[in-house]
């Protein structure tokens, strides 16, 4: 079991280097796998989007909550530590062009030695996609083509280039370089509760990341993404699933019990602090009860 620890967005000191690079050294020293960022590129002051993952309808962050780029914070975070793998969870793919998305992603990748991992959603605020550009209602057709595209640029090397022609993009002769490290380019996970969530992880992902469900639910979305797998000649058995917990809460025995829901890795929430030493002890804590 892997298991990876989100950056307490709440605590309000994501975007303070000297706290986040030491909560990032302490995440890597206590052994766990990655430290996963989170992205909004604009939260908006009114919305009329309901938050799917809360019974108010509304996200817990603050309208005016500090929310670093999560690109940015890894590319920072990379050059302060060594092993640690650096994550998204998630980045709202719709507010991203996939060729400009691709290079970042493979640059970050390469100066970081492979430690690359991006969870990707379709985001919920449609204030905020829009504010993008994009149209929310063709967010997910766009996705799709947007992880065909990002794949493809990684894997070309022709000497003519890569060419596209797609629905929402279209180019001819595009080269990127430098690649990312492994053959296979950066694992793109997907992140969402939907059945269309499930699909697109086992048409062009390395693994689903489904975000407030379980039990029966929970394993009929893992179905799915195995039979579309399976249906578009990919191997069901190499794609990963990322299950939530807390910090605070997780143990050896509950870690167990998602292992046995299929579970290839544990993403952790913290309790929002703006204590590092608070958060430090937290980490320890956790770390020594799953044997790290």
């Amino acid at each position: 079991m892997k298991y990876a620890v989100i950056a307490p967005v709440a605590s309000d000191r994501t975007a303070d280097p000297e706290w986040m690079t030491t909560l990032a050294r302490h995440v890597e020293a206590c052994g766990f796998e990655s430290l996963v960022v989170v992205e909004h590129a604009v939260v908006m002051s009114r919305y009329s989007s309901v938050y799917p993952y809360d019974s108010s309808g509304k996200m817990e962050l603050a309208d005016d909550q500090v929310i670093p780029d999560p690109l940015e914070l890894l590319s920072f975070l990379a050059a302060r530590t060594t092993t640690l793998g650096l994550a998204t969870g998630v980045l709202v793919l719709p507010n991203h062009h996939p060729v400009v998305l691709a290079k970042r992603l493979a640059t970050l990748d390469a100066l970081s030695g492979g430690r690359l991992r991006v969870a990707v959603g379709m985001g919920w605020m449609k204030e905020e996609v829009e504010a993008c550009g994009v149209d929310f209602a063709t967010r997910g057709a766009r996705a799709d083509e947007q992880l065909q595209v990002m794949r493809a640029l990684w894997a070309d090397t022709s000497p003519e280039g890569l060419d596209h022609h797609g629905r929402f993009f279209s180019f001819d002769g595009a080269m990127s370089y430098p690649k990312p490290v492994r053959p296979g380019g950066v694992p793109l996970h997907v992140g969402g509760h939907s059945k269309a969530a499930a699909r697109r992880a086992g048409r062009y992902g390395d693994g689903l990341q489904p975000l407030g469900v379980a039990g029966e639910e929970l394993a009929g979305l893992v179905r799915l993404m195995r039979e579309e797998a399976d249906k578009a000649g990919r191997d069901p058995d190499a794609l990963e699933l990322s299950l939530g917990h807390l910090v605070s809460r997780i143990d050896a025995g509950r870690a167990e019990r998602l292992a046995a829901q299929g579970a290839d890795r544990v993403v952790l929430a913290m309790d929002p602090t703006d204590e590092i030493n608070r958060a430090c002890d937290e980490l320890s804590a956790c770390a020594e009860r799953l044997g790290l």
